[in-house]
Formats: structure tokens, C-alpha cells, sequence
């Protein structure tokens, strides 16, 4: 009997893949359904123009006069001559100089990342910017940074710290297409002008529905003189109901993009009836005030009724939390007649499933009074469980296992018992040495000051090894809820946390990778970086931050153990950009007087602030 081919072998690894995303709730329906059946709350066509008899016409009459297809990319002489009357549409629209025409948001997205920034330049990124935009990022060979979710605190550090990029671009959306919330672009753009960065927006989900003549977000703000504005992005496959999309800035990016976007020079034109439809559809949008003031009315109500956040604009996200619970939800709106889309994973982060309402012109309030009705007894997910009073939590972490954590831990407990209420909590320990003896000794404390370990295992070696060793598994979950708890228990203790080994150390490997700075990611407490002083620290301890901050954790300090080294001080003092550098020496002999000299001769209070 022969051997399968090789596609079945592929085929029978992927089966079980897809059978556990399935399980997860994630599993889409690959038939791929065109039309939606009932009323329409889930589209993107929010002014109704997808079926406009003016916008059909349009296209309609492109395609009699110049075909069916693109024939070639444009610069092969595909397309139509249409494509440039659009690109000056859509550039007089939004009160720019030139636009250039793209067959997607995707492709618009990746052509002026990709030609704008390189090695050497620094992008901005909201956490939850389109996929497009983060593509684009990653795919660009410049530095990347991600901020919290209109976080501009962090924002504002981050381009700090890239200062000595060639270029720096901020990229951000009008509208973000699932939370339908708003970033405050003049704020933006003061930070970008003080870091002599550029913004890029796109308006995916802005252009049609806010702004002078629906022009978008950015058009909203009115004139901003010295503005930092580099680019816009409009699709058509959104209020304007057909396809495509559009990069609209200066007459010289656009040149630049005719030369140098990979997206633009290597794709084939879009269809003429495309470039036909949008030309209608951009006529029509910009007399539509009145239907865009009513979606927007819609919108408003509907997120008051169910208590949620005003939105932006269309959009009005009802949180579900599981995936199951976002099928089932939009399943019942289903069997009423109106079609609302449960959005998972990966589309937003995990435990972030909802329903992704869209109000259109169309809509009728009694169609929205319907959804309401069954949306309005509907349980909602708790919330995210952060630890309370996160404040109270101090996390000492290493670049590696012997850097001097648990003299640093012994020293903050001490400072922390002058101030008031304190404890210490190594949630994992390994091996038979007792880091909590040893921390209790030179911090002079009392036994119920310390604070019994989560998980304890024999071997001395890495939490999941060791674990594994004892026949056990470490749940992060488990020392998630344990911290809660013994926060909620010790109120106005200032709780000393040390982690074991480096960063990145591994608390568990199957079924997937869980390591202590995924957890560090999900208690978002603070926490004091500890590392060795001499040779080697520089690629250590920079790789630690960059982890560190890839996960939006900031240390309050850096402890650098061992004898004084100036050269490592000065350069990471000068590129680290953490707030403090603290020498520590080696102690000889280590006794708890020791730590009490050098706390009376160093003032540490600030690490303690929440």
C-alpha cells in the first residue's frame, strides 16, 4: 500500500488544529454566507449606499464603458482613467492634495507603512489598532512599539525613549472598527509634534460618518496649523458601500507610494465599476449630514439604553465575554429577525467576545427597540479581574536566577515595615534553600510577616520543571486569585512580591507557554527590576526591559547588584529609561545591619508610591 500523499499528511496535522480551535468557540462557518438574512445591524455600510440606485449606476456604467476587470497594476496601465478622478474626489473631499488609489484597506495600510518607514525608524501602535495597520508594522523592519489602548501617558514615554530614531510615525485609527471609541487626535498630534513624530490615520470607520460633510475624524478637529499629519487612509468598502480605499496626504507622498509601495505597484488594478462606484458614492456621502446625524442619534440611545459607553460614531460593542456566550447572544437576535455578528477572538483580544452592533441611516428606532428588548436582561461578563488596590503589590524581578532578588526583597520589606503594615509572598520557590527564611532574617521580621509560598517543589530548577519533577502543574490562575486575596485580606499592607528566576522563566509549557511576565502582564502592579552590576548586564538587563515593555510593564527602578560598575551605570542610566539606578553591594558579611546602614544612607520612599 503506498504512502499518503504529502498534502494529507498536512491535512491530517491540521484537522486537529482546527478541531481545537473549534472547541474554543472560534470555529467560523467556511461556507462563508454572502448575504445577510434580516435586518441589518452588523454591516460596515452605514449610510446604506452599497444598494443606492445613484451608486449602482455608477459603477454600472463603468463597467460598460471600460470592462470587467483591472487588466494589469496601474503602472502597467491597468485600471481605467476613472481611478484618478476618484483619487481627486476623495483628496478634494478630505481637503488634501493628492490621494492614491488602492484595491483595499489592507493593501492601502501595507503600502504606506511599508514605503513610509524602515530599519532605523520607530512606529507607534495602539494595542488595538486594525490588523492591518499591525501587519503593516511588523512587515516594515522599523522598530515597533505598542501603547495601551489610548494610553497617551505611555504613549508619550515611548516616543521619548525613541528618540534617536531616524523618523517616527504614530498610527492610529478615526474610529477604532470594534471597541468604537475615539482617540483624542489633538492630543496626539501636540505629542507628536513635541517628539517630532508624523501621525497616520485611518479612517476606515470615521470617513462618511463624522466630520464637516462626513470627511472624517481628523477633517472634525477643524485646521490645526503646524499640524503633524502625514497620511489618511479611507476605504471604500465602508459609508461609502462599495471597495477599495485611498491614502490621502501630499502631491509627494503620493509620489512616494507610486515608487516605492509594494501593496500598489504589485497588485492589479481595481475593477473600473469599483473606481465608477466610488465616484458616485463620494458625490453622495458628502450631502448626507442628516442621515449621518441620525445613525450617530441611533448609536448614542441604543448604548445608553443597554449602559454602555457613548460611542464615537456607529459602533456599539456588548460585551459577552466567553465566545459561546457571543454565538449564543447573536444566535437569539437571529431567530428575532436582526442580524448583529458575534465577534471573537482573534478579531479582539481574549475575553473580549461581543457583539459588534452597527446602527445604519436605514435603521428604524423600533428595530433598535427590539434589540434593546433582548439585549436588556442579558448578563454581562464581570470585569476584568485586576488585582484591587494593585498599589499595595511590589514585584521584584531579575534578569536571572542569582542576581540578588531576595536581598532586594529583604531590603524593600524592611523599608516597608518603617512605613507601616508589611509582608512577603515568593509565590513559587524551588529547591530545599528557603528564600523566605533567608528574607525574614535580614529584614528582622516577624513569621506572620511572611506569607506561605502558592507552590513549593523540592528540585532546584525552573517553576514548570520543577513542577513537573513533583508530578504537579503550576496554575497562574491560581497565584492570580491567591494575590487577590491576600490584598483583599491585608488591607494597607504593602505586600513584597519576588518572583523566581529570570523575567521569562516558565511557570508552565504545555498545553502553551505560560511565563511569570505573562502574569506580570495580567496583575499590572508595579515592580523593581534586579540585575548583576558587572560584566554581561548590558544584553541582559536591555533585554529584560524590552520584554518588560512589550508586555506595557515599566520598572520603578533598577537594582544593580554586585561592586559598583560606572561604565554599565552610566550606559544604562543613559538608555534604559528607567527612572532610577540603584547600586547594591555584595554584603560581607550579609546581616540584617547591613541593609539597615545602607537603607539610612539611601532614600527609597518613592519606590513605595503608588
Amino acid at each position: 500500500m503506498s504512502a499518503p500523499p504529502e498534502s494529507s499528511r498536512l491535512d491530517q496535522e491540521l484537522a486537529p488544529e482546527l478541531e481545537r480551535w473549534k472547541a474554543q468557540g472560534l470555529g467560523r462557518d467556511a461556507r462563508l454566507p454572502g448575504t445577510i438574512q434580516g435586518i441589518d445591524l452588523g454591516s460596515n455600510d452605514y449610510l446604506g449606499l452599497a444598494r443606492d440606485p445613484r451608486v449602482v449606476a455608477g459603477a454600472r456604467a463603468a463597467l460598460e464603458e471600460f470592462g470587467a476587470g483591472g487588466r494589469a497594476a496601474r503602472l502597467l496601465r491597468g485600471g481605467s482613467p476613472l481611478d484618478e478622478r476618484a483619487e481627486a474626489a476623495v483628496a478634494e473631499w478630505l481637503g488634501a492634495e493628492a490621494a492614491l488609489f488602492f484595491p483595499s484597506g489592507f493593501h492601502a495600510n501595507l503600502g504606506l507603512i511599508g514605503a513610509l518607514a524602515g530599519r532605523g525608524d520607530a512606529l507607534f501602535s495602539d494595542r488595538l489598532d486594525h490588523a492591518s495597520l499591525i501587519d503593516a508594522a511588523r512587515l516594515s523592519r522599523a522598530r515597533v512599539f505598542v501603547h495601551a489602548h489610548l494610553d497617551l501617558a505611555e504613549l508619550d514615554l515611548l516616543l521619548a525613549r525613541a528618540r534617536h530614531a531616524r523618523r517616527r510615525f504614530v498610527l492610529t485609527e478615526g474610529i477604532f472598527s470594534m471597541d468604537g471609541d475615539a482617540p483624542p487626535l489633538a492630543e496626539i498630534d501636540e505629542l507628536c509634534r513635541r517628539h517630532d513624530a508624523y501621525l497616520v490615520v485611518d479612517e476606515a470607520h470615521s470617513a462618511g460618518v463624522v466630520g464637516p460633510a462626513g470627511a472624517g475624524a481628523w477633517a472634525a478637529l477643524g485646521g490645526r496649523d503646524g499640524a503633524r499629519l502625514a497620511a489618511r487612509v479611507v476605504t471604500g468598502g465602508k459609508a461609502l458601500g462599495v471597495a477599495g480605499a485611498f491614502v490621502v496626504g501630499s502631491r509627494v507622498l503620493r509620489e512616494l507610494l507610486v515608487n516605492r509601495a509594494r501593496s500598489f505597484l504589485f497588485t492589479t488594478a481595481p475593477p473600473p465599476a469599483v473606481a465608477g462606484g466610488l465616484l458616485a458614492a463620494v458625490a453622495v456621502c458628502r450631502g448626507m449630514d442628516a442621515e449621518r446625524a441620525r445613525l450617530r442619534a441611533l448609536a448614542t440611545e441604543l448604548a445608553k439604553r443597554l449602559g454602555l459607553a457613548p460611542p464615537a460614531g456607529a459602533i456599539v460593542p456588548f460585551p459577552a465575554g466567553s465566545p459561546e456566550r457571543a454565538l449564543e447572544l447573536a444566535q437569539r437576535l437571529e431567530a428575532r429577525g436582526l442580524f448583529v455578528p458575534a465577534v471573537r477572538p482573534p478579531s479582539v483580544p481574549e475575553g473580549g467576545s461581543r457583539l459588534r452592533i452597527v446602527c445604519h441611516a436605514f435603521n428604524r428606532a423600533s428595530e433598535l427597540d427590539e434589540l434593546a428588548r433582548v439585549l436588556e436582561g442579558a448578563p454581562r461578563p464581570p470585569k476584568k479581574t485586576e488585582i484591587p488596590d494593585a498599589g499595595t503589590a511590589l514585584f521584584v524581578v531579575g534578569t536571572d536566577t542569582g542576581v540578588g532578588k531576595t536581598v532586594v526583597s529583604a531590603l524593600l520589606l524592611r523599608a516597608a515595615r518603617a512605613r507601616g503594615l508589611a509582608a512577603y509572598w515568593k509565590p513559587v520557590q524551588t529547591g530545599m534553600e528557603s528564600d523566605s527564611a533567608t528574607v525574614l532574617h535580614l529584614a528582622e521580621a516577624s513569621q506572620h510577616e511572611c506569607l506561605p509560598n502558592a507552590w513549593s517543589f523540592p528540585l532546584p530548577a525552573s517553576p514548570h520543571e520543577a513542577a513537573a519533577h513533583a508530578g504537579q502543574t503550576i496554575e497562574p490562575k491560581r497565584i492570580h486569585e491567591g494575590l487577590r486575596g491576600l490584598l483583599r485580606t491585608l488591607l494597607g499592607t504593602r505586600v513584597i512580591v519576588e518572583l523566581a528566576g529570570g523575567l521569562l522563566v516558565p511557570y508552565k509549557s504545555e498545553p502553551e507557554l505560560v511565563t511569570q511576565a505573562d502574569w506580570l502582564a495580567e496583575a499590572r502592579a508595579p515592580l523593581l527590576l534586579v540585575a548583576r552590576s558587572g560584566l554581561g548586564t548590558l544584553n541582559h538587563t536591555l533585554l529584560t526591559i524590552e520584554a518588560m515593555r512589550a508586555r506595557h510593564l515599566e520598572p520603578r527602578a533598577l537594582f544593580l547588584v554586585g561592586p559598583p560598575h560606572e561604565s554599565n551605570r552610566r550606559t544604562l542610566a543613559r538608555v534604559a529609561g528607567v527612572p532610577r539606578i540603584l547600586e547594591l553591594p555584595l554584603f560581607e558579611p550579609l546581616e540584617p545591619a547591613a541593609l539597615a546602614g545602607w537603607l539610612a544612607a539611601n532614600d527609597i520612599a518613592e519606590l513605595f508610591t503608588p
